[in-house]
């Protein structure tokens, strides 16, 4: 080995990355936004030990005066629409909120006698002042952590191969000329784009079914919904995503920007979509911008499938807004593709 070499190629890469400022900047941008994120979704005051959800008279908001219930400290307490009680109260059943209170006209409350939480913040109720309120009890099995947790992991693998499968791809072929060549060629931006996506459509698709079907043989999880549904919102987000790739990819000319601009993508997506936990509690504007994402209207559609045997009807406004969303994203990339580096 020659150290003089070395020192040279290991000199003019340090060059190369000093002088590509839009990617030094990214370094520096993106750690500190990560940081600012965790901050601002796991800091603040000590978390609450109990959820709870709770349904206000109409045009009332949660306050003390409603419930002295509702002044317990340690406890969230979410809001939820009337016309939501049902939903509710499969929660309620699933293990997933510890106690579900209506305080229109009598007061009534769910709770799960097989939840040792619910059986905690039930005495936390009846304990507090004027706490009277008519018992529905429900049973139900809990929604393990495996189970809820395994559309997750599925549904950020497809995300990392559709973003850096499509992206990535689209950018090394810019780098290295192909794209120039073939733009000789009669071939337009949206069929090229097209092939890309169903190229990477059929590989990410044929990848996740088969990882289904591992896990589905060594790990026991629920799916209490159809298969064949199941598969549809896979291909629904899959084309969703990759349309955002290849949206992202459309300009890009340095490989180190645009898996930069991928990652400052996914990670959002990965952190707010609910791969890990659920953003029930959060801020409301949190919740809006991460019903955005692509990645989130495939997860919700998936464990609405998996874990309370949704059907079409039900996961028809996740597709709907999933198949929005890729036909938007290509027609962005078509209109701006660009062939040349320069």
């Amino acid at each position: 080995m020659n150290l003089r070499r070395l020192a040279a190629v290991w000199h003019a890469r340090n060059l190369e990355f000093l002088r590509d400022r839009s990617t030094l900047i990214f370094n520096f941008l993106f750690p500190l936004a990560l940081v600012v994120a965790f901050a601002l979704i796991f800091g603040g005051q000590p978390r609450p030990v109990f959820k709870v959800d709770v349904v206000a008279p109409t045009g009332s908001a949660l306050d003390p005066a409603l419930h002295p219930f509702l002044d317990t400290r340690y406890v969230d307490f979410v809001q939820v629409e009337p016309g939501a009680l049902e939903a509710a109260i499969r929660k309620v059943e699933r293990h997933q909120v510890d106690l579900l209170l209506d305080l229109r006209a009598a007061p009534r409350y769910w709770i799960n006698e097989d939840s040792p939480k619910g059986y905690l913040v039930e005495k936390l109720l009846l304990e507090s002042a004027a706490g009277r309120a008519r018992r529905q009890p429900v049973t139900g099995a809990a929604v393990g952590y495996v189970d809820w947790l395994l559309p997750g992991i599925l549904g950020m693998n497809m995300m990392f191969s559709c973003l850096f499968g499509v992206g990535y791809v689209v950018v090394r072929y810019r780098k290295s000329g192909f794209l120039r060549r073939l733009s000789a060629t009669p071939v337009t931006a949206l069929e090229f784009g097209a092939a890309q996506i169903l190229s990477r459509l059929l590989l990410t698709v044929g990848v996740t079914s088969m990882l289904y079907a591992a896990l589905a043989f060594f790990v026991p999880f629920r799916n209490e919904g159809s298969v064949l549904l199941l598969l549809l919102v896979a291909v629904a987000g899959a084309l969703a995503m990759i349309a955002f790739g290849f949206m992202m990819a459309a300009r890009f000319a340095s490989e180190e920007l645009a898996s930069g601009a991928i990652n400052l993508a996914s990670w959002p997506m990965m952190l707010l979509s609910g791969v890990w936990f659920s953003l029930e509690g959060a801020p409301s504007w949190l919740q809006a911008a991460a019903r955005a994402l692509p990645l989130t209207q495939m997860l919700e559609a998936a464990r609405a499938v998996m874990l309370d045997g949704a059907g079409l009807r039900d996961v028809l406004p996740n597709l709907g807004w999933l198949a929005t969303m890729a036909l938007a994203f290509l027609g962005i990339a078509a209109a701006g593709f660009r062939w040349r580096v320069d």
